[in-house]
C-alpha cells in the first residue's frame, strides 16, 4: 500500500511537471539570495566534475551560508577551506583554471579582495592576451559579498566594482535578486572569461522570490528594463535596483513622473545600447550605486551617454551642483536640456553610525528625479 502511494505521488509529480512544461511554466522554489547562490554552486559541481569550490570557511558553509551542504555532497577534495590569504586563493584559482579546470573561489568579503588585486588584474585578466590565445584561465570565477549591510562599518561595507571595471579581460557581475543570481552565477562559472561575481550581502536574506529549480543561465552583458517610462531613465545594479524601483513608484504616485528603471546586471561588459536607447527616449538620466561617486562606474555610464546619445552637443559639460551634470543639445532642431544625475555613495569611508547618511537612499534618488525633471 505504501509503495502504491509513493508511486502515485511520483506519477502526480511527473504529470504536474509535464503540464508546467506544456504551459511554458517552470517548477520553482521560494529562495532567498544566498540559497539561490548555493543552488547554483551545487548544480555547477554536479554538472562539471572538474569544478571545485574553495575559500575561507567555505567547508563550514561560509560566513553567509552560501556553501552550506556542499562539503557533505561533494567531499573535501572539491569543497575545501584555504588559509587566510586572498592572494593565495586567487593564485591557486588562476593556476587551477589555467589547467583547463573550473575554479570557483570565494573571497569572504569584497573588502579583502585587494590583496589579490595583482593576481586578478595582472595575471587572470591578461593570461589569454599574453599567450596570443594559446592558454587562458577562463574557468575562473571569484565570488565576493559586497556593499553595506547595516553593521559592516569601514572594512565590511565596500563596493569595489569600479576598480576592476578598468581591467580588460575580466567580467564583472552584480545581481539584484535570487532568480537573477542563480542564472547569472551559472553563466559566470561557464563563461570562457574570468568573472568577478559580486553579491550584495544586504540581499542575502532580504531578497526572496520564486526561483526555477532547473539548471538555467542568464546572459552576461545584458541589462533588463524592469519598469518602462517616458520622463526619466534610472540606471543601477545590485541592491540599488530596489531603491530605484521604490523611488520610481513614489515619483509617479506623487508627481506623475514616469520613470524607466534599468538593471545593468553586468558592469563589465555593460549594456550601453539599452541605456542609450532609453535615454534617447526620456532625455534624462539618473545613475545610482553604493560605491563612492568619484571614479565610480556611474561616471562611465554618464560619459558614454554624452558621447553616444548626444552627437549634437553644443556646450561643454557643466557641473550644476555636486554630482549633477547637464548638457544642452538639439533634437530635431529644437534645443533640449539634458540632465545626467549621479546619485551615489559619498567620497568617504563610513562608520556604522553614519551608514544611513552615506547610502544613496530612496529620498536622495527622488531628489535626483525631481531635479532632472525640473531643470
Amino acid at each position: 500500500m505504501r509503495r502504491r502511494l509513493v508511486a502515485s505521488r511520483d506519477l502526480l509529480g511527473a504529470f504536474r511537471r509535464s503540464l508546467q512544461a506544456e504551459a511554458g511554466m517552470q517548477e520553482t522554489r521560494r529562495l532567498n539570495l544566498f540559497s539561490a547562490v548555493n543552488d547554483a554552486l551545487r548544480l555547477a559541481l554536479r554538472a562539471d566534475t572538474s569544478a571545485v569550490v574553495f575559500g575561507e570557511d567555505v567547508a563550514f558553509g561560509g560566513v553567509f551560508r552560501c556553501t552550506t551542504g556542499l562539503l557533505e555532497e561533494f567531499g573535501d577534495s572539491r569543497v575545501f577551506n584555504t588559509p587566510l590569504s586572498e592572494q593565495g586563493i586567487a593564485g591557486f584559482a588562476i593556476g587551477y583554471a589555467a589547467m583547463g579546470k573550473t575554479a570557483i573561489a570565494e573571497m569572504q568579503f569584497a573588502d579583502y579582495i585587494f590583496p589579490a588585486f595583482d593576481q586578478l588584474v595582472n595575471e587572470a585578466a591578461k593570461y589569454r592576451y599574453r599567450s596570443g590565445g594559446q592558454f587562458h584561465c577562463g574557468g575562473l570565477t571569484v565570488r565576493a559579498p559586497c556593499g553595506a549591510v547595516g553593521h559592516g562599518a569601514l572594512y565590511h561595507s565596500q563596493s569595489p566594482e569600479a576598480y576592476f571595471a578598468h581591467t580588460p579581460g575580466l567580467k564583472i557581475v552584480m545581481p539584484r535578486s535570487p532568480r537573477r543570481a542563480k542564472g547569472l552565477l551559472l553563466r559566470a562559472i561557464r563563461d570562457p572569461d574570468p568573472v568577478i561575481f559580486l553579491e550584495p550581502k544586504a540581499l542575502y536574506r532580504t531578497a526572496v522570490e520564486d526561483v526555477p529549480t532547473t539548471d538555467y543561465e542568464l546572459p552576461l552583458g545584458e541589462a533588463e528594463v524592469l519598469r518602462p517610462g517616458t520622463d526619466v531613465t534610472l540606471v543601477g545594479y545590485g541592491a540599488q535596483v530596489k531603491v530605484l524601483l521604490e523611488a520610481a513608484e513614489v515619483a509617479e504616485q506623487k508627481w506623475g513622473i514616469s520613470c524607466e528603471a534599468i538593471d545593468l546586471q553586468s558592469i563589465l561588459p555593460w549594456d550601453r545600447e539599452a541605456v542609450c536607447r532609453s535615454v534617447s527616449k526620456t532625455g534624462r538620466l539618473v545613475i545610482s550605486h553604493e560605491a563612492p561617486v568619484t571614479g565610480g562606474f556611474a561616471g562611465e555610464v554618464a560619459a558614454t551617454v554624452q558621447s553616444e546619445c548626444f552627437l549634437s552637443l553644443e556646450a561643454p559639460i557643466q557641473r550644476v551642483r555636486p554630482n549633477l551634470t547637464s548638457f544642452r543639445v538639439e533634437l530635431d532642431g529644437s534645443p533640449l536640456n539634458l540632465l545626467v544625475l549621479q546619485v551615489c555613495g559619498l567620497d568617504t569611508p563610513f562608520p556604522l553610525a553614519f551608514e544611513k547618511h552615506y547610502l544613496p537612499n530612496v529620498a536622495k534618488v527622488i531628489d535626483g528625479i525631481r531635479a532632472a525633471v525640473e531643470f
